[in-house]
């Protein structure tokens, strides 16, 4: 009877031991059936065209217009430029013009690629994703490509009112519609993830903001549709007043959620499109005013050809894949990407990247 007692005793003890450990950890189990930590690592990248690689050419076959897919997933994106160790598979789910519903659960029907949270829910069962980094929201009611085409459209007509001007009032409310959106996607990960089996710190969620692909530094030859047909004054608000504001609202969300957070809204100063001029062009870190002119023969791909337009190049993409290594590496909550004595960007504190704006 004694012994009975002592088994009941230690058997409860170890229940409670394993209830404790499941309220209070933010690992796995060891012995929980999945072992996740056994499955090979992966780090995963999810969003728009500032992570499928979008103007780094070499697209992946299927994704560069076949069956009308134009995701133009890139070897050339940032996860594919990380330098992870041998035994970390890099996978890029973002997709060239994604908006907040596919990378959510629920994507609108007709998408041609299915919800971008669904695929990650199956990868995290193959692999232990030890990573998951979002970048989103800048097509979805911003607008940002559409904002970049009626600055186009003011420069095309001399307009005595650039876009600037037509956007300043509207641009926040734009931002702030598009939070919750962001949101529901980020909760969508989250909830992949959940189901299998990984709590919010067996994995590192990163947000990612947009940097500026123009700035008002544009060489003046290439203001023109040779390069960048931009007013000054529109140049100057969309890199020093919409990604930044856009940046804001991303942060936001991404503190809502308990994401960590990479601010990219400087990461591309004096490196935008048209800043090399006609001699250095290979200091620009984004595509200048691009045309496939084959694609205009074809008219299923006529549409899209000029969609790399303003993107980060394969260089530009180098650059932020050399900012979020170092982000990652790290454990904090928040960085800046700006550049080192070097040129090259580098994750900094907000509190360093403030003392750089003041010095």
């Amino acid at each position: 009877m004694r012994a009975h007692i002592t088994k009941l005793v230690t058997l409860l003890l170890v229940v409670g031991v394993l209830v404790l450990a499941v309220l209070v950890s933010d690992r796995y189990l060891p012995d929980l059936p999945q072992q996740p930590e056994r499955l090979p690592a992966a780090v995963v990248t999810m969003g728009d065209s500032t992570l499928s690689g979008e103007g780094g050419g070499n697209y992946e076959a299927g994704t560069n217009g076949e069956n009308d897919n134009w995701c133009h997933r890139s070897p050339a994106a940032p996860v594919h430029q990380l330098r992870l160790p041998a035994d970390v598979t890099p996978i890029n789910l973002a997709c060239s013009g994604a908006r907040t519903d596919v990378v959510g659960a629920n994507p609108e029907s007709g998408r041609l690629e299915t919800s971008q949270a669904r695929q990650l829910a199956e990868l995290a069962h193959r692999y232990r994703v030890t990573d998951v980094i979002v970048q989103v929201g800048a097509n979805d009611d911003p607008g940002f490509s559409d904002v970049v085409n009626r600055c186009v459209e003011a420069w095309a007509s001399r307009s005595a009112v650039g876009c600037a001007e037509q956007m300043r009032a509207e641009w926040p409310k734009r931002v702030e519609r598009m939070k919750p959106k962001v949101h529901a996607a980020l909760g969508d990960i989250r909830a992949a993830m959940d189901s299998a089996g990984y709590t919010p710190g067996s994995y590192s969620l990163v947000v990612q903001s947009y940097a500026s692909p123009v700035g008002p530094e544009v060489a003046p030859e290439l203001q023109n549709l040779s390069g960048c047909p931009f007013l000054t004054p529109d140049l100057a608000w969309i890199r020093d007043t919409g990604v930044q504001q856009l940046s804001d609202g991303l942060h936001d969300v991404a503190q809502q959620v308990g994401a960590r957070f990479l601010d990219l809204s400087q990461a591309g100063r004096g490196h935008e499109a048209c800043t090399g001029g006609n001699k250095t062009p290979e200091e620009e870190w984004f595509t200048r005013l691009t045309v496939d002119w084959p694609s205009l023969k074809d008219e299923l791909r006529a549409p899209h050809a000029m969609q790399e337009s303003f993107h980060a190049n394969a260089t530009g993409h180098a650059q932020f894949a050399r900012c979020l290594r170092a982000f990652l590496a790290t454990e904090d909550p928040t960085a800046v990407c700006l550049p080192d004595e070097r040129g090259n960007l580098q994750a900094v504190s907000p509190e360093v990247a403030a003392q750089r704006s003041n010095p």
